[in-house]
C-alpha cells in the first residue's frame, strides 16, 4: 500500500486530511494517511466529527498545501461547499481542495464545478493519489517543479 513520490519535490507538501460531519468511518483515512506519509508527505489528520470551519481553521493553523474530506455519510455537497466557503473566506485561494469516499459521479462532476479537485472512491490505488498530489499541489501553489 505504500506509494513512493512520483517526482523530487523542492519541499515536503503539508496535507490536512479531515472527517466532516457524523461519519464515523474513518479506517479509509488512516490508510490515506499512512501511504502518504510513506510518500514524503507531511501529513495533519484532524479526526472525526469535524466541522467544515474547524477544518479550515486547521488548515490556516498548519498551513497546509492541500485539504483532503473523507466523505461516507452522503452528506458530500454540504460539507465540500461549506469547507470551500470557509477557504475563501480565509483567502486559501491556492489550497488544493480535493476528497473521498463514496460520491455518485454526477454529485462529483457538480463539486469539480465548484472547485473542488480530484475524488477518490473505493479501491483507488495509493499511488494514484500520491502522482495527484504531486503535480496538482505544484500547479495550484504556482510553484516550480525540479
Amino acid at each position: 500500500m505504500s506509494a513512493a513520490p512520483a517526482q523530487p519535490r523542492s519541499r515536503t507538501y503539508r496535507v490536512l486530511l479531515a472527517k466532516p460531519g457524523l461519519d464515523g468511518h474513518d479506517r479509509g483515512v488512516h490508510v490515506i494517511a499512512s501511504a502518504l506519509r510513506d510518500a514524503g508527505f507531511e501529513v495533519i489528520y484532524t479526526g472525526l466529527r469535524q466541522t467544515p470551519a474547524a477544518i479550515v481553521q486547521a488548515a490556516v493553523q498548519e498551513d497546509v498545501d492541500a485539504i483532503g474530506l473523507s466523505l461516507l455519510s452522503g452528506s458530500h455537497m454540504t460539507h465540500f461547499r461549506q469547507v470551500l466557503a470557509a477557504m475563501a473566506e480565509q483567502g486559501l485561494d491556492d489550497v488544493l481542495l480535493f476528497g473521498g469516499g463514496i460520491i455518485p459521479e454526477a454529485d462529483a462532476e457538480a463539486l469539480r464545478k465548484l472547485g473542488v479537485g480530484r475524488l477518490f472512491g473505493p479501491g483507488t490505488p495509493m499511488q494514484d493519489i500520491v502522482d495527484y498530489l504531486n503535480t496538482e499541489i505544484p500547479a495550484k501553489r504556482g510553484d516550480a517543479l525540479i
